[in-house]
């Protein structure tokens, strides 16, 4: 840098000393000796400041300026370089699994072991070869780091491996583009060329699965296992059942089966960590390599013993990896596998009047990879139709309009997803379905018939909807939407007892401003708006919007501060929660629902109740069978020689709630004797009282409600306080009690429980049957059952009829699934006009309105 401190040129300045009385300095800018001073120069007077200070170089900014620019061209410098080497030039790991395929090699029992000789010598020669592979490639060779060959199987011998890359983050998508494309032949006649004793025919590489990512390659916990002929082998997670699986780590189970043959494997018994509260979980793939692209599922959480977890290989290997992390330890499961013949038959033909056709192995999971195609030919005068009664091909993530990976294919459309009964129909006797399932996540598919049937008269006697369905005739322009697409209720012409929508649909009046979209255009309600900037009440009053949650019951009904965004602590009122403290919060339900909302925080206290430990995956289309453990609250009532007579709920160790009517005397028998009766807590079947899940207590004590009315059913509840506690299992659990500000609005979806008759003047039922229902409008229910229904009753129901609770099912709980999914009791199972008859809804107590009496009874 120029130094502006001295004259150009490195000339020096002779300064001296002037004689007193001088006016001013001399100086020359010669290079003279100082002895030869030039006269006649002279400086300007000392007092002359501003000439004085007058520099004789550049201007200050100018140093400013420099600095500055210096330190900008620093700092981008500097910039740059941690740029480009912490982040440009930074490192990312990318891992691969992969398989690739030797031909001219014969597979030998000793490849199975990765301890033996043999296996090490083929894994060497697989190694360098694929590195070999990995180099002749300049996007991918640079930044390999580490391969290992983890295991081999027939055909002729496939290798399987995983590789570990460190990519620069700005090469991360050349790399991986070279990487999807490393199977091109090209790569394959390089190493051909190079090494003969090893010859590929196919190479694989998959972005490694991310839920293994970070696990552990620790091979403590690996274990290889072989079918036998004929014999089903069995294997457990480590500990299992005494301890609960190891933390923190990777579990890998090897399944191998003949040549020729496949895998089925089932989940016996299955607890895991529950999938909402850690990251534990069991995936199983159609390959010995952990890749996604040929995951079969992935489960968590508990299924009971009655689902379904059986897999089919699509070759004679399956892996099972465990993943676990720090908590929540569980016992793991007991799986078992056997080997089956590979060509088994897929698809065929099939004719004749009538038949039934499924998925392979229904019910178990189809396999990957399959293509089955039926053609069905019915006679001659026949058209054919395909009635699918259960359908279930859910792939994660793929919706069922898209249909891309697994789904059934007839004339030209595809259909995938879980679906309820649907009919297919040809325009003539011959009809072709296809089903087709890709490598990857596998469903248990479906169970499916073929008619034949008169095109002229497809439903005898009946009304056809378009999509072939058949359904009585009285069912035709009654309000109702029996068939697909409500082809049954177009081009009707509507009776003086219902209304015109404007889609031109015809429904009752008494459905006319209920509150709820009956015509699906909403028109049955739009006559019944408020006007702009009002807000609706739930008793049809309109308020100013910003009268709602403000804190104040506008509505009278409390409807108007029942459901704000914000919680806010209010005046108590009969539509507010009241904390502990006795400060109410204007928030709708917020009792267990994991939010804070009272200040003490007691709107989350005693909240040990209303959960399903199992696995909520039952998915029966048409049937009502429920699954094991899936109404852990559920309890038989038993008296001495006659069986099941009432249903109750579990609240706790000691108590269940019932209904009051189950205790009356009848025929000269004392129901409300507690000696009579016995409660059966964890029991699914009636025939199988003796299973150890099963807990059976006496009866202490029967309380029934202070106020029931024997006559019109008002308070119809009651308590039973057990003989001795009970102890809570994944079958046996207490279910939560609403507050009495509890809400559940209409149209919300609700389940009634029970081994009442299943039709009406019927039997009981021997296994726990299930029914979804929905809370019918209060004013719609004392139409349909004028002079009936109090304010202690709720109708629930389905309108159309079919379903319904019946005889038998008295005292058992109407169950609702609230925020958290936390189960409560709304209801308890009291009366009905018959079972399952159209416009007839079941009535239950509503258990908000003797929620404090059960609290005082009890203690709960």
């Amino acid at each position: 840098m120029k130094d502006y401190n001295k004259p150009p040129n490195e000339k020096k300045m002779n300064i001296y000393n002037p004689p007193p009385g001088s006016k001013g300095l001399k100086y020359s800018n010669k290079t003279e000796d100082m002895n030869g001073l030039e006269e006649g120069v002279v400086f300007l007077p000392t007092n002359n400041t501003k000439d004085v200070e007058k520099p004789c170089g550049p201007k200050r900014w100018v140093f400013v300026v420099a600095i500055l620019s210096i330190s900008l061209l620093l700092s981008l410098l500097v910039g740059f370089l941690v740029w480009h080497f912490k982040y440009r030039n930074a490192s990312v790991q990318k891992l691969y699994n992969g398989h690739l395929r030797l031909v001219g090699q014969k597979f030998v029992d000793a490849y199975e072991n990765s301890s033996t000789p043999e296996f090490a010598a083929l894994a060497r020669k697989v190694k360098g070869t694929l590195i070999d592979i990995y180099n002749k490639n300049q996007d991918i060779g640079s930044f390999h780091k580490e391969t290992e060959i983890v295991a081999f199987s027939e055909g002729s011998v496939i290798a399987y491996y995983w590789s570990d890359f460190s990519v620069p983050k700005y090469k991360v998508n050349v790399f991986e583009k070279a990487m999807a494309n490393i199977e091109a032949p090209h790569y394959m006649e390089i190493h051909k060329a190079r090494n003969p004793e090893i010859r590929i025919e196919s190479l694989v590489a998959f972005p490694s699965d991310p839920d293994i990512m970070k696990a552990s390659r620790d091979n403590s916990c690996h274990y290889a296992l072989h079918a036998q002929e004929g014999v089903v082998t069995s294997f457990t997670t480590p500990g299992f059942p005494n301890s609960p699986y190891p933390s923190n780590a990777r579990c890998l189970w090897a399944l191998r089966a003949d040549a020729d043959s496949v895998i089925s494997l089932t989940f016996t018994t299955f607890d895991v960590e529950q999938c909402t509260l850690g990251n534990d979980f069991v995936k199983v793939y159609d390959s010995l390599s952990p890749v996604e692209a040929h995951a079969l599922v992935k489960l968590c959480g508990s299924f009971n013993p009655s689902y379904n977890l059986t897999f089919v290989s699509s070759q004679n290997v399956l892996l099972v990896m465990l993943i676990t992390d720090a908590k929540g330890r569980h016992p793991g499961f007991k799986a078992e596998f056997f080997q089956m013949p590979k060509n088994r038959p897929c698809g065929g033909v099939l004719t004749g009047t009538s038949g039934n056709f499924t998925t392979p192995y229904y019910p178990g999971h189809y396999p990957p990879g399959i293509d089955c195609v039926w053609n069905i030919k019915v006679p001659k005068d026949k058209n054919v139709k395909i009635r699918f009664k259960e359908f279930f091909i859910v792939e994660p993530g793929i919706p069922s309009d898209s249909c891309t990976k697994d789904y059934v294919e007839i004339n030209k459309e595809k259909y995938c997803g879980l679906r309820n009964t649907f009919v297919v129909s040809s325009k003539t006797n011959e009809i072709t379905v296809r089903f087709h399932s890709d490598l990857s996540f596998v469903d248990t598919g479906f169970w499916a018939e073929f008619l034949s049937y008169d095109s002229s008269d497809p439903c005898p006697g009946r009304f056809t909807c378009s999509s072939g369905r058949c359904i009585d005739k009285s069912r035709r322009c009654d309000g109702w939407l029996d068939c697909p697409g409500g082809g049954d209720e177009k081009d009707c012409n509507c009776t003086e007892k219902q209304i015109r929508c404007n889609n031109g649909w015809c429904k009752p009046k008494y459905w006319l401003c209920d509150g709820v979209d009956d015509c699906g255009d909403n028109s049955d309600e739009l006559q019944c708006q408020c006007p702009a900037g009002n807000f609706k009440c739930n008793n049809g009053k309109c308020i100013l919007e910003a009268q709602k949650c403000n804190g104040r019951d506008d509505c009278g009904d409390g409807s108007d501060e029942g459901s704000c965004d914000s919680v806010v602590t209010v005046p108590c009122q009969e539509y507010t929660y009241k904390c502990r403290n006795n400060l109410c919060v204007n928030k709708r339900n917020p009792e267990c629902d994991g939010k804070k909302d009272c200040s003490d925080n007691s709107d989350e206290d005693n909240c040990n109740c209303g959960q399903r430990l199992y696995n909520k995956k039952s998915r029966i289309v048409g049937g009502q069978t429920a699954e094991v453990g899936e109404w852990p609250w559920q309890v038989s009532l038993h008296v001495k020689g006659e069986g099941h007579v009432c249903g109750a709920s579990l609240i706790s160790e000691k108590w269940l709630v019932t209904a009051a009517h189950c205790f009356r005397e009848e025929n000269y028998v004392r129901y409300f004797d507690p000696k009579l009766w016995t409660a059966y807590m964890g029991l699914h079947d009636q025939t199988d009282r003796t299973n150890s899940n099963v807990q059976m207590r006496s009866i202490k004590s029967i309380i029934r409600h202070p106020f029931y009315n024997d006559y019109t059913y008002d308070y119809d509840a009651a308590l039973m306080e057990l003989s001795s506690p009970v102890s809570y299992t994944k079958d046996i659990q207490p279910i939560c009690l609403p507050d009495v500000s509890h809400e559940f609005p209409t149209g919300k979806a609700i389940w009634v429980t029970g081994w009442g008759a299943t039709q009406e003047d019927g039997i009981g039922a021997t296994v726990l049957q299930k029914a979804e229902i929905r809370v019918i409008n209060q004013s719609m229910c004392n139409t349909l059952l004028p002079n009936q229904i109090t304010p202690r009753m709720m109708c629930v129901g389905i309108l159309t009829g079919g379903i319904d609770a019946c005889q038998g099912d008295s005292g058992g709980p109407l169950t609702s699934i609230e925020s958290n999914d936390r189960m409560f009791l709304a209801g308890i199972v009291s009366f009905g006009t018959g079972c399952a008859r159209r416009n007839k809804p079941g009535i239950y107590t509503r258990v908000s309105k003797i929620t404090n009496w059960i609290r005082e009874t009890t203690g709960v």
